[in-house]
């Protein structure tokens, strides 16, 4: 049997090693609503703490539509909700035709609890090629309650 020891250093080839699309410089978003005080830049940019956050209530769309097609090999989405207990819906799909049809990703429900589950963050390992929209569909309450959408953050790579 082959073996070797390892270092910690060489456990782990971390997602902070990751190279992060700019999105600001490949991307125009379009979002439903953005509460002032959390715009949708916080969400999408290295270095931002707040996150994005809706305006009002209900189902919010956050589409990403890219200059030049994109090749995209890994999607990062994290969630907070520290306040309220509730289930969140949310569908993150992609289009090569600059969205006229779309393909879905992944649709999921998370329950955040203050007490307990209050993040969720998923990393998404993809294999997707000439991508001219990636949408974010967000319902923040699946039980139709006056609930506000929130991103902590979306990174691509």
């Amino acid at each position: 049997m082959r073996k070797r020891i390892i270092t910690p250093d060489q456990q782990h080839t971390t997602a902070t090693d990751q190279e992060w699309l700019d999105v600001e410089a490949l991307a125009e978003v379009e979002i439903t609503s953005e509460d002032a005080a959390h715009p949708i830049e916080s969400a999408l940019l290295p270095g931002q703490s707040s996150g994005w956050r809706a305006a009002g209530p209900g189902k919010q769309t956050i589409r990403l539509i890219f200059i030049h097609p994109q090749q995209l090999n890994r999607i990062l989405l994290s969630f907070l909700e520290t306040e309220v207990e509730r289930t969140q819906e949310y569908v993150l799909r992609w289009s090569a035709d600059g969205g006229q049809t779309f393909q879905e990703i992944v649709r999921q429900q998370w329950n955040f609890s203050p007490l307990g589950a209050s993040s969720e963050t998923e990393d998404y390992r993809i294999d997707l090629s000439a991508v001219t929209v990636l949408e974010l569909i967000i319902v923040p309450e699946i039980s139709g309650g006056q609930r506000v959408a929130s991103l902590a953050q979306l990174r691509l790579a």
